[in-house]
Formats: C-alpha cells, structure tokens, sequence
C-alpha cells in the first residue's frame, strides 16, 4: 500500500514518513474484517454507507462461522478472487435470503471525498473505498441534495457475487487483483482490502483452482479481544497530506488519472 504513496512523494520531493506523521484514522472495529487465509492475513474496511444491507450480510456471516475454512473456488489472474459459497463452487447461497441489489448509494456529500471532478462525472473516496458519482452540473438539477454514485472496481475492492439475476447476492464475495471497472453499476461493492492485498495476489488461480487457497477465519474486528486486532491505521482522504499527493499523481499522469491509480497507504502501529 505504500508504493504509490513513495512514488508521489517522490515526485513531490517529500519523504512519505515526515508528510504523512498526522494523517492516519483508525479502522471502526464494528466495520472491519479480519481475514486469515493460507496466503496471510487480509483486512477489509467495510463500508454500510455505500451498501448497508451487504455489509450486515457479510458481519452476520461472519459471526456464524459461515466463511471459515471456505475456498477461493474461482480466482482468475488480472481480474478476481471469489469465495464465499458454503458449496465452494458458483451457484450455492447460505440459509438466508437473496439480497436486493445496491449498485448505486445516496450519501450526504459530506461522507465522500471528491479527488477529481469533469464535466461528466467525479470520482473520489468513502473510507478508502473508491468511488464514481454524478457531475456536479447533474447533481445540480436533483431534487435530492446527497450525492448519487456508485462503487468504483479498483484493484483491492471487495464485492459480492451473484448469479445472472441481480437480486441473487447472497454470501459469496469476489476480491478485486486489478481493475475491471466494467463492474461498476453491476455488483455491489461492500468495502476494500486495507492490509493484505499481496495475500490476495498470492491465492491459486483456477476455476476452480487445482488446490484452492482458503479463508481460514473470517471475523469482524470488533469481535476480537482488544489485544488480538491488527493494530492498523489508514491514511484519512481528508488529510492534507493525502490530498496533495493525489493532485502530484493527477499532475503527473494527466488526463489519463483515475481514481484507480491511487491506493490509501495502510501502516501497523
């Protein structure tokens, strides 16, 4: 996670440490997922205001053990990494219902962070999240005042699988390895990898895999005792810091910058 950030410090003749010493948040425990896997361990921050019934989903799952010892049952090289499925294999669901989709999330604008703004659309941050919303000149003719825009597939993107059927997301989840955003507007996105992603890009690939990597345990930070959670924080898309470092990298990469050139740095206290 800190080889953007290096690399744009560079440009900008920084050193990361110095630049960065006030900008880290702490991960909400309530909204974390703490991920072994044969690979390493994997945090994801969840984020419930992008997609508040996914993200119960997947707590809830994780509380009844349901992802414990599961496969990454489909892993395809430069595109995703799924697991999830009780039957480890596509097609299977847990006991509970099918979820109604939530492409797409209104949110009060104060919860995003806008890191670039054009004449058709903007792209910027929830948490560490990537996003894609409506221009400004569109929002501007909404009745509804909160911004309107969707999860943004970024490499490190957590998202929920589903059958051809939109309404089918259930329990499986699909990882991002690089950036597919034809996804975007199609599956749910439920939060992004944190810590970990090299795990991540280590699992098997194959569908399914000759030997499948597995989630190990899957438990919601908030449930482990105080001195077993990773002691990570993230960098705030709201610093300073951060802000500047992502107008270096819109300099430098120009008209061609998205929002998938930028990773939020991570760092173990």
């Amino acid at each position: 996670m800190w080889r953007t950030m290096m690399a744009v410090a560079a440009l900008m003749g920084a050193t990361p440490g110095a630049a960065w010493a006030a900008d880290w948040r702490p991960l909400d425990p309530e909204n974390a997922l703490v991920i072994g896997t044969t690979k390493g361990r994997v945090v994801v921050e969840l984020r419930p205001e992008i997609a508040p019934k996914a993200v119960e989903r997947i707590r809830l799952l994780a509380r009844e053990g349901v992802y414990d010892g599961l496969q990454f049952h489909r892993v395809i090289d430069g595109f995703v990494a799924q697991t999830g499925n009780p039957d480890n294999r596509d097609g299977g669901a847990s006991r509970h219902p099918d979820l109604a989709p939530e492409f797409s999330f209104r949110i009060p604008v104060e919860q995003a962070v806008i890191a670039v703004s054009r004449s058709d659309a903007r792209e910027g941050f929830v948490g560490a999240t990537p996003i894609q919303a409506v221009s400004e000149g569109e929002q501007a003719r909404s009745a509804d005042p909160r911004l309107r825009g969707w999860g943004a597939y970024c490499p490190g993107v957590v998202g929920m699988g589903r059958q051809a059927d939109p309404g089918t997301a259930n329990s499986e989840i699909f990882f991002m390895r690089a950036p597919a955003r034809r996804l975007d507007h199609e599956y749910t996105v439920v939060g992004r990898v944190v810590d970990g992603l090299p795990a991540i890009l280590a699992v098997a690939a194959g569908e399914p895999p000759k030997v499948p990597d597995l989630m190990l345990k899957v438990r919601v930070m908030a449930d482990l005792p105080p001195a077993e959670r990773p002691a990570i924080e993230v960098a705030d898309a709201r610093g300073p810091a951060f802000k500047a470092q992502v107008e270096a990298l819109k300099r430098a990469k120009g008209a061609a910058f998205s929002i998938c050139d930028v990773e939020i740095p991570s760092r173990h206290r």
